[in-house]
């Protein structure tokens, strides 16, 4: 059994994350004459959420064209390859030494991944692109048992988009937010019954054109004002209050 040394790598820009904001951000410090750039991924392939936002919308005012997410993806990721810019996929970073530095000093950051093992990475300046995170239910403090069925709407996305599996037959939407009604479409194309949309606010929170494509067009009820008061069911979700 082999154990893998640890190695130390120096750049001048490390961008953490190859979503749209990541991918933008190492082609912009390459064009802006940075030597040395590395975007560092933990999936095994560059994009990030955009993988899986197979609807259109994107690229209008980039490119000109309305491309689904992953051809908008696939523009940055061309670029990052034309100007040979480093990627480490499939690697956390573990920590990034909170070490006061003077200009022109290093910080070093701690990644660890299946390819290179545990790793060291020297950058003059890191950009942390990570994107964000859903709040899950636990965290919006909705109470009842833990059955199976609860997901964030970006998880469901994912599931059906890029897994190929159903979160279920009858669905939910807690939230007005994009992709809550954009899932609601989707999941109606693959033959779920969405019963509803509740938005805890008085107004939408998402774009009126996915209202009016994700809801108005397959007669998906939106009620504001609404949220989830208990999770009714125990080894599966039944009901809501």
């Amino acid at each position: 059994m082999s154990i893998r040394t640890r190695t130390t790598h120096r750049y001048d820009v490390v961008v953490i994350g190859s979503g749209p904001g990541g991918l933008a951000a190492a082609i912009a410090a390459k064009k802006a004459g940075a030597d040395d750039v590395l975007i560092v991924e933990r999936d095994h392939e560059l994009g990030g959420i955009l993988l899986q936002c197979i609807h259109n919308g994107f690229g209008l005012e980039i490119f000109g064209e309305d491309l689904p997410g992953p051809s908008y993806a696939q523009r940055f990721i061309d670029d990052v390859q034309a100007l040979n810019i480093a990627t480490l996929r499939d690697t956390m970073v573990l920590e990034i030494d909170e070490t006061p530095v003077q200009a022109g000093d290093r910080r070093t950051l701690y990644v660890t991944g299946g390819r290179a093992g545990f790793s060291e990475i020297e950058a003059k300046a890191v950009v942390l692109a990570m994107g964000c995170r859903e709040r899950t239910r636990a965290q919006i403090r909705i109470p009842g048992t833990r059955p199976a069925g609860v997901y964030t709407a970006g998880t469901a996305q994912r599931w059906v988009n890029v897994e190929g599996y159903m979160p279920g037959k009858r669905v939910v939407i807690l939230g007005s937010g994009d992709i809550g009604m954009i899932m609601a479409r989707r999941l109606t194309f693959e033959g779920a019954k969405v019963e509803r949309v509740l938005e805890v606010m008085p107004y939408l929170t998402g774009l009126s054109r996915n209202y009016v494509q994700g809801l108005l067009d397959f007669d998906i009820p939106l009620q504001l004002q609404h949220t989830v008061k208990r999770i009714i069911g125990r080894d599966r979700v039944e009901a809501v209050e």
